[in-house]
C-alpha cells in the first residue's frame, strides 16, 4: 500500500513537473528575442532618436548629480520606490499564481512601509525574507500565454512591446494601487504631484545606476538601436521565465522596470 502511495506520488509530480517544463517552452519560444519582430522599425528609430536626444541633454545630467547624493541617501531612495513597486507585484504574484511569494511581498511591504520608514529602509530583507523580484501586467499577459507583438520604442519611456505597453495602460487603468491613492482618490494625505515625483525618481534613478553600462554598450556596439532592442528583450524574457541568467551586455540587476 506504502509502495503504491508513493508510486502515485512520484507520478503525479513528474506529470506536474512535465506540464511546467511544457509550459515554460511555450513562453520560452513566444518571447524569444530572434522571433519578435520589429514591424514598425522607421517610426521606432526615430522616437529612439528623440529619445537619446532628450537623455543627452536633460536624463544624463540631471542623474549624474543625482549620483552626487550620498550612497546610503540613494540606497533609500532605492529602496523605497521598489517598496512602492509591490504595490503592483502583489496583484500579479496573485494574477500568475504565485501565492506564496504574493504574501511573502505582503509581508515585505508592510515591514518596510512600517519599521522601515515608508521603504526607506529594507527591513524585510535584514531579517530574512527572500530576495523581492518586480512582477507587471506585461509579464502576467506572457505567463497566461499572450505573445508580445510588435517591438515598440516609446515617447521618453523607451524599449516595450505592444504586449508590454497593454500592460502598462493595465497599470494606469487601475492595476496600481500608488496611482489610485495618489491620483484617482485624490486623498488628504497624497497629492496626483507624488505620484509624478515617484515615478520621475524612479527613472532617474534606473539611469543613475546604468551610466556606464549605457555608455559603454553605445561605445561598443556597431547598431545602439539593435543592442538596446536586443538587450530590452532578452530581459524580458527572462523576467517573465523568472530566469537569474545574465543577460549578454548587463547583469540581471539592471532595467529595472520604470513605466509600470
Amino acid at each position: 500500500m506504502i509502495k503504491k502511495i508513493i508510486y502515485s506520488s512520484v507520478v503525479a509530480v513528474s506529470i506536474t513537473l512535465s506540464v511546467v517544463a511544457g509550459a515554460n517552452e511555450k513562453i520560452l519560444k513566444k518571447n524569444d528575442p530572434a522571433k519578435i519582430k520589429d514591424c514598425h522599425e522607421g517610426f521606432n528609430r526615430a522616437i529612439f532618436a528623440v529619445n537619446k536626444g532628450l537623455d543627452n541633454v536633460i536624463f544624463e545630467p540631471v542623474a549624474r548629480v543625482y549620483r552626487v547624493l550620498p550612497s546610503p541617501v540613494r540606497s533609500g531612495v532605492s529602496n523605497s520606490l521598489d517598496n512602492l513597486s509591490n504595490l503592483v507585484t502583489i496583484p500579479n504574484n496573485v494574477l500568475q499564481g504565485e501565492f506564496r511569494k504574493a504574501g511573502s511581498n505582503t509581508g515585505r511591504f508592510i515591514i518596510n512601509t512600517t519599521l522601515g520608514i515608508l521603504g526607506f529602509i529594507d527591513v524585510a530583507e535584514k531579517i530574512g525574507f527572500e530576495e523581492y523580484e518586480k512582477e507587471d501586467y506585461g509579464q502576467s499577459m506572457a505567463v497566461q500565454g499572450i505573445g508580445p507583438g510588435c517591438y515598440l520604442v516609446l515617447p521618453v519611456l523607451g524599449p516595450s512591446t505592444v504586449r508590454d505597453t497593454a500592460g502598462s495602460f493595465v497599470n494606469i487603468l487601475g492595476g496600481d494601487a500608488w496611482y489610485n491613492v495618489t491620483v484617482r482618490n485624490n486623498t488628504q494625505h497624497f497629492e496626483d504631484s507624488d505620484y509624478i515625483v515617484s515615478r520621475l525618481t524612479a527613472g532617474i534613478d534606473f539611469r543613475a545606476k546604468n551610466i556606464e553600462s549605457f555608455d559603454n554598450l553605445e561605445k561598443n556596439a556597431v547598431d545602439f538601436y539593435a543592442s538596446v532592442k536586443s538587450l530590452y528583450l532578452q530581459d524580458r524574457q527572462q523576467k517573465i521565465l523568472n530566469s537569474n541568467g545574465i543577460i549578454e551586455t548587463m547583469d540581471d540587476s539592471d532595467w529595472d522596470e520604470i513605466e509600470n
